[in-house]
């Protein structure tokens, strides 16, 4: 069940989602104008909600020995799709897979790889799903944002106004 955020939630995923590992609860409680603990205390809620499922790291998979990286874009019958989201993720390589709604096109998997051999066993392994490529891409970089919805709350709006006019006086 989906659960209603005030601005103290929102300054904090929006916090959170900058940069979870070296924000603390004090400079979350600085920004949104209550106490750490009441940080400390609403993170809690929020992981318990489900709303925060989790801290992973940004890796840079080239410095990791995995400078191959790619996209395909699979079309599986819509009454499968689910179970080949599923399936995908076992596949050793894939490292995200995003089940869209449309009829085709309808799933997206990130991939990546030392060489080109193990590309073409990622592909194998996905052909043998039963399911069609419909196109495979190398990819560049990716770059990711926090929701600007949570940056643009009243309460962040308001701190970052006050920050702005005491650094004017």
């Amino acid at each position: 069940m989906a659960r209603e955020l005030d601005n103290v939630d929102r300054g904090i995923l929006y916090m959170l989602q900058l940069d979870a590992r070296n924000t603390t609860s004090e400079e979350i409680a600085d920004k949104t104008g209550v106490s750490a603990s009441t940080i400390r205390n609403r993170i809690e809620r929020l992981e318990d909600d489900g709303v925060v499922k989790g801290y992973h790291p940004e890796i840079d998979y080239e410095s990791a020995n995995l400078p191959l990286r790619v996209m395909f874009v699979i079309t599986a019958p819509p009454k499968q799709r689910s179970e080949a989201v599923d399936q995908l993720l076992d596949i050793h390589g894939v490292i995200d897979v995003r089940e869209m709604l449309t009829g085709n096109r309808n799933i997206q998997v990130e991939v990546v790889g030392r060489d080109t051999s193990d590309i073409v066993r990622i592909t194998d392994a996905i052909h043998d799903l039963g399911v069609e490529v419909d196109s495979s891409e190398i990819m560049k970089q990716r770059k990711v944002q926090p929701f600007n919805h949570f940056y643009f709350s009243e309460a962040v709006d308001d701190i970052t106004r006050q920050e702005d006019d005491s650094e004017t006086e």
